[in-house]
């Protein structure tokens, strides 16, 4: 009798591992919750294309804007935790909005990490035909006039480094929020708005084609794409800040499958041409675990509340 109670008892653990050997019998959708274009959609495309061909399905991005990126991300919150449905999150609506919303339609325990994917610096960037050269020519124009500066969403990393700046700078500044880097961008290029600071990677082609003129960076360090480019804090602004974007799911997914999502993704981030996209784009791949992951993102969440709890921002 123990004996069959042993191995019932080893079936029964085993059952949920044989229910998802056949995980994915049909395509994953990644939702992007920001417009084409910007560095998490980027980041998102890049996996979708390499994690695909190792899991032997169709990974589908869907980009789902508005909100800060809240729209997109409590869609997947509320989605069946079967690991067909993932999201490409980032700073925003992952930390950052939990401090600077008095109320969101998701919680921080509806989702669970799968893995960090890319860390990116934020640049400060002005059209190549603006007068300034400088963060201190810009400073100077902002306090001869009120200057207006594209941010790709309220609360994303972008608009926070903006506010950030403008305190640090003791400036006033119009912040124009749109609904993804892409815009934002497209704003500036069309001298809609004076500067913008944004995600390294979407700004660096018009940085290199010469649109842009690249004024300032919010890593600790210069980076090796951009080595003219001054870190803020050599420039006289005393900031930092790292955006990250990484793959989540609806919490009830199946350890087994967010472990196999995981592994795909490292997978195709230590793939060369992966690493020397990100590389490319001023990016760091990640490859954390799960759990790690997961601690990072309270960690994130805990630092970023005192950051927008100093700042005595607070949005509806």
């Amino acid at each position: 009798m123990p004996m069959r109670r042993r191995l019932l008892a080893a079936l029964l653990t085993a059952l949920p591992l044989f229910a998802w050997a056949a995980w994915p019998e049909r395509p994953i959708t990644i939702v992007v919750p920001a417009a084409a274009g910007g560095t998490t959609d980027i980041a998102a495309r890049v996996l979708a294309e390499k994690m695909g061909k190792d899991l032997g399905t169709a990974i589908v991005v869907e980009n789902k804007g508005g909100g800060g990126g809240s729209i997109g991300t409590a869609q997947v919150a509320r989605a069946k935790p079967d690991g067909y449905t993932l999201l490409m999150g980032n700073i925003g609506p992952i930390a950052i909005n939990f401090s600077l919303y008095k109320q969101l339609s998701y919680k921080e325990s509806d989702l669970r990490g799968i893995t960090n994917v890319i860390s990116v610096p934020n640049i400060l960037v002005v059209h190549a035909d603006s007068p300034a050269r400088s963060v201190k020519d810009l400073v100077g124009l902002a306090k001869a006039r009120r200057l207006n500066v594209s941010t790709s969403g309220v609360g994303q990393s972008p608009h926070m480094s903006s506010e950030m700046f403008r305190q640090k700078a003791g400036i006033e500044v119009t912040l124009v929020p749109f609904p993804g880097a892409a815009p934002a961008v497209t704003a500036l290029l069309g001298q809609q708005v004076d500067f913008m600071i944004d995600n390294l990677p979407s700004s660096m082609p018009h940085i290199k084609s010469g649109k842009f003129r690249a004024l300032a960076i919010t890593s600790g360090e210069r980076a090796a794409q951009l080595p003219d480019v001054p870190t803020m804090a050599e420039a006289g602004v005393p900031m930092q800040v790292t955006a990250w974007f990484g793959l989540l799911a609806p919490s009830g997914t199946p350890d087994a499958v967010v472990l196999r999502l995981q592994q795909s993704a490292r997978k195709a981030m230590h793939e060369p041409d992966v690493r020397q996209r990100f590389a490319e784009l001023g990016g760091v791949p990640g490859g954390e675990t799960p759990a790690e992951y997961d601690a990072f993102i309270a960690q994130e969440r805990k630092s970023w509340a005192q950051i927008v709890k100093a700042a005595g921002l607070s949005l509806e």
